[in-house]
């Protein structure tokens, strides 16, 4: 195969051709960074400190709060560093490894997602045996396969992914490296085996969103039972947080990969694409600190024991 199949670089999605609007996007993107590093190091900071969110809930928080540090760093810094710089290239092996990372990190945070929602269906229709179903044990075993199913399905889609000899030149339509626009420059019939692995886990994305709809029908179902109003709020305020991370990661994950083709445009495809790989990490933390009162008390004890020490 010859070299030029395989581009030295790529050229990726500038955001603005003016330098103000470049340093306006640096700058946005710089804001939304900071805000995930740190709502995310708080949150893994509190739940590490303090013993009484030592529980499955909180761990299965804390491994989502490193993936999404993983995500947002895996592509923020890099458009931030080419706005600076004025350029749009990223390398061959520097498009592989952020491919790579990317793909972990949203398959794995969608199996944690789905492994969140078996956690609510259990603590609220089967809480006499919560502590059976979701011992120490039970917790890092999930843990350990939603991270395993990450790594192995972006080893198989990013080393079949640049197999693919590239003829279409080496522009993408993107801000990120991205399978489907690098299989947009494939020149080779072979891209429809990555085709079809896509495919395959795209339906492993959807039974993994009926599993997490089918958990909240009986959650909804089980707390319509409880006679009292306050039980009701009390047991809905635990599901509202990873429910709403849930629908924002999936309305807009789908509809990127999803939607009609007649809809489809550049502008409404960056815009997508930060809506579900840029802005979930900066907002999660917000999301899972407004309604939980122990993670809030966690917090300012953390921020009060800072204050001291530093009197």
């Amino acid at each position: 195969m010859s070299n030029s199949s395989f581009p030295k670089e790529f050229l990726l999605l500038t955001f603005a051709g003016t330098r103000e609007l470049q340093l306006l996007h640096f700058g946005l993107f710089l804001g939304i960074y900071l805000a995930a590093l740190l709502g995310n190091g708080l949150i893994l900071t509190a739940v590490a400190c303090d013993h009484r969110l030592h529980t499955p809930m909180y761990f299965f928080l804390l491994n989502l709060a490193l993936l999404n540090l993983g995500t947002i760093t895996t592509t923020v810094p890099k458009a931030m560093a080419n706005s600076l710089r004025k350029t749009t290239a990223i390398s061959y092996s520097g498009c592989a490894t952020q491919v790579f990372f990317l793909f972990f990190m949203l398959g794995a945070e969608y199996s944690l997602l789905t492994i969140m929602a078996y956690d609510r269906y259990v603590a609220i229709c089967k809480p006499l045996h919560y502590w059976t179903f979701m011992d120490s044990r039970a917790c890092v075993n999930m843990i350990a396969a939603a991270w395993g199913s990450g790594f192995l399905n972006t080893v198989l889609h990013t080393a079949n992914t640049f197999s693919l000899p590239l003829c279409q030149g080496n522009a993408l339509d993107q801000f990120f490296c991205e399978i489907s626009q690098i299989l947009k420059l494939s020149c080779s019939d072979a891209y429809l085996r990555e085709a079809g692995l896509l495919v395959v886990s795209v339906c492993l994305v959807l039974s993994c969103f009926v599993f997490i709809l089918f958990s909240y029908m009986q959650i909804i179902r089980a707390v319509l039972r409880i006679p009292s109003q306050q039980g009701q709020h009390n047991a809905f305020s635990t599901c509202l947080p990873h429910l709403a991370v849930v629908s924002i990661f999936s309305s807009t994950g789908m509809f990127a990969y999803l939607k009609p083709p007649s809809i489809s445009s550049p502008s409404l495809d960056v815009v997508l694409r930060v809506l579900y790989s840029v802005v979930p990490p900066a907002v999660n933390p917000l999301i899972y600190s407004m309604r939980n009162q122990d993670l809030k008390d966690a917090l300012n004890k953390l921020t009060q024991s800072a204050v001291l020490q530093k009197q």
